[in-house]
């Protein structure tokens, strides 16, 4: 038996203990599946400073699995009649069945914030047919889960835009700001 709701909760807030940085933006897409984050100056141990990223927690799966272990077998006799029962004994257990995965991917920073590059990503979503809905600069759960689509057939499961999706769509921003510190701009 399985308790990802349970799972989600507890997990949920333990993830209210994460360390925050200049700028965090949370989006709760679905609480039973993941908890994300997109962060600016804080990502991975090799992270530049300057860049946005995505983070995706997926917490553990944990299954409960209860058995009967017999610790004494059924005395019987030579006739074949039970001179004493079996003795059980019950005894619950608890087994990862999915191990908790941490992913962090560089993100536009404007993507969860800038009305105008949210309206361009919808349009550019819309264009591939992953976008049904008003072009309303808003990162509501329409885009979020036309982003996922987007995402999912180059392997990144995730509603957060990704820099290299960013890219493919044509709307990747180039800051020359940014560049000339040695970022991309994404």
């Amino acid at each position: 038996m399985r308790y990802p709701i349970l799972l989600a909760a507890l997990w949920g807030g333990l993830s209210a203990c994460t360390p925050t940085t200049e700028e965090v933006f949370s989006a709760v897409i679905d609480p039973v599946e993941t908890d994300i984050q997109v962060t600016r100056g804080m990502g991975p141990p090799d992270a530049d400073p300057n860049a946005c990223y995505g983070r995706e927690v997926t917490p553990a799966v944990i299954e409960t699995v209860t058995e009967q272990v017999m610790l004494q077998p059924p005395q019987i006799s030579t006739d074949g009649a039970v001179r004493e029962p079996a003795v059980f004994m019950t005894e619950t257990q608890q087994r990862i069945v999915q191990e908790r995965r941490e992913l962090w991917f560089e993100t536009p920073c404007q993507a969860e914030r800038d009305p105008e590059f949210i309206a361009s990503l919808q349009r550019a979503l819309e264009a591939r047919g992953h976008y049904h809905g008003p072009i309303n600069g808003e990162m509501d759960t329409r885009t979020r889960r036309a982003i996922r689509a987007y995402q999912r057939p180059q392997g990144l499961d995730s509603p957060i835009l990704s820099l290299a999706a960013a890219r493919q769509l044509g709307i990747a921003i180039w800051d020359p700001e940014l560049a000339a510190q040695g970022g991309d701009g994404g």
